[in-house]
């Protein structure tokens, strides 16, 4: 099964040092190479990005700064395991090493699998 996990750093802490960010390289390699980590990557913060929606057939743009920053998430990780409860195992690990943030974990959608 895959899963999507996205993190969001907590937003009043400062950005993460040099040994914290070796820490979640190490993470992620290890993860690389064991199969359960497929791709990871971390995003720029809304200084930079642009919105995009559709509501009752009319697109919109809105470019940064964006005005609910506080939602948006620093990265993500693509993960393959065999159920739910590794993929929360896999977010508690890396979140020990990241700290403290908020996450989801959503099963990327199989057409040939069941969904939990």
């Amino acid at each position: 099964m895959k899963f999507l996990m996205t993190y969001a750093g907590n937003p009043n802490k400062p950005p993460p040092t040099p040994a914290e960010l070796e820490k979640i390289g190490k993470f992620t390699q290890d993860g690389l190479k064991s199969g359960v980590v497929l791709m990871t990557g971390g995003l720029v913060r809304p200084s930079t990005g642009t919105r995009v929606r559709m509501s009752a057939g009319k697109f919109s743009v809105t470019d940064a700064p964006l005005p609910e920053a506080k939602e948006l998430i620093d990265g993500f990780a693509l993960i393959q395991v065999n159920s739910e409860e590794e993929a929360i195992a896999v977010a508690r690990s890396f979140m020990e090493v990241a700290g403290d943030g908020d996450g989801e974990i959503l099963q990327v959608f199989d057409p040939g699998g069941a969904a939990r």
